[in-house]
């Protein structure tokens, strides 16, 4: 019992060292097309490269935030803290598995290949044994990260440091090892920074998108968490929750991205991500004549969604704009147009929702089928 409660301790001041709770607050996003919605950041750093955590305060992080999966990608070239910690490409994931096992979050073994551009620095998750990277050329390292069953992922290409005007460029290396099958994902968000070039090779490439916060401070000193703000990350859909199930997702590109209240990814993805997360409350509206009425909408999710009216509908007038809240239920204004006839029927209203994005500058259309009891206006007496 002792050893218990002085495990308990432990874990608690490791809590509080990060400046956060002992409270977990889930991210309510839905489960689509049958899959799973596991909420993931595949990018951090901890004292074992250039972070400045020890790794199980990651996992902490993670619980903290409402995460179910993430991989801690040491850099394999650059140890700022070698002269205090050893050189053991394995130790973040090492120390930090059994805190990922008490918590019941994934963790995915990591490391960053870390070199100038081209072709920069790339994330290698699912590896078995990261040792054998260190001290190799960039195609030998990514080429056992590869034989290792490794899923390799372009970061930041749009970075300043490696880009100074801030453009994402594809280089024949990136070529050289796409067409090999070894490159397989890019990160089109990092750090909150999103890049459409690597939003736009993703679509054309048909790559897997990823959000990753390549986080190397501790969490809550680079986002304001206590007041509701998150890092980015990647929703992974897959068909069982293991380490298995978030590679097989990966590889077959089944990823969605979230950062602050924008959401990329495939049009398949965000309309059934939307669909899911809205209901109309009372779905018995009547209009009369040209009437108007107020139809009440719950968004179920934690993402917000900024709607922008379409073209209305056949037989309402709609609304220009309208916010859905995460967690909310919003009122959406509709009136009746003259010459309507009387009948109960569905009225298909689209609109654009322009903070959900499936290509750069392209805004997902949805369509909420809204069911009229029409009624004729008394006549005046």
């Amino acid at each position: 019992m002792k050893n218990k409660t002085a495990q308990l301790v432990f874990f608690l001041v490791l809590l509080g060292a990060t400046g956060l709770a002992a409270e977990r607050t889930p991210i309510k996003i839905p489960d689509i097309m049958g899959y799973q919605t596991l909420k993931c950041d595949f990018h951090m750093h901890t004292v074992f490269s250039d972070g400045r955590v020890w790794p199980e305060i990651r996992v902490d992080e993670a619980w903290t935030e409402g995460l179910d999966a993430i991989a801690i990608t040491d850099h394999i070239e650059y140890q700022r803290h070698k002269d205090y910690v050893v050189t053991n490409h394995n130790s973040s994931y090492e120390i930090a598995k059994p805190a990922a096992d008490r918590t019941n979050i994934l963790l995915v073994k990591g490391s960053e290949v870390t070199r100038s551009m081209p072709p920069g620095h790339l994330n290698a998750i699912f590896l078995t044994n990261s040792a054998p990277l260190a001290g190799k050329d960039w195609r030998e390292a990514l080429q056992i990260a590869h034989d290792q069953g490794g899923f390799v992922f372009w970061n930041h290409p749009c970075w300043k440091a490696q880009q100074p005007d801030g453009i994402g460029r594809w280089y024949e290396e990136h070529s050289e090892i796409f067409d090999k099958g070894i490159l397989q994902g890019v990160e089109v968000v990092n750090s909150g920074n999103y890049c459409p070039e690597a939003h736009k090779w993703a679509v054309e490439k048909n790559m897997t998108l990823l959000a990753t916060s390549d986080i190397h401070p501790p969490i809550h000193s680079a986002y304001d968490i206590a007041g509701g703000e998150h890092r980015p990350y990647t929703l992974v859909f897959v068909k069982e929750r293991t380490v298995e199930g978030l590679k097989e997702a990966l590889e077959d590109r089944r990823t969605a991205l979230v950062n602050g209240d924008v959401v990329i990814g495939r049009q398949d993805f965000l309309t059934e991500i939307f669909n899911e997360s809205i209901e109309i409350v009372y779905p018995d509206i009547t209009v009369i004549g040209d009437g108007s009425t107020l139809v009440q909408i719950r968004n179920k999710s934690d993402i917000d969604f900024h709607l922008i009216n379409g073209n209305g509908g056949k037989d309402l007038n709609v609304e220009d704009s309208l916010n859905l809240r995460g967690g909310k239920t919003s009122i959406l204004g509709i009136s009746g147009k003259e010459g309507n006839q009387a009948g109960r029927r569905s009225v298909p209203v689209t609109f654009s929702v322009e903070n959900m994005w499936t290509a750069p500058e392209q805004s997902l259309a949805v369509t909420l089928d809204i069911t009229v009891d029409f009624k004729d206006k008394p006549a005046d007496k």
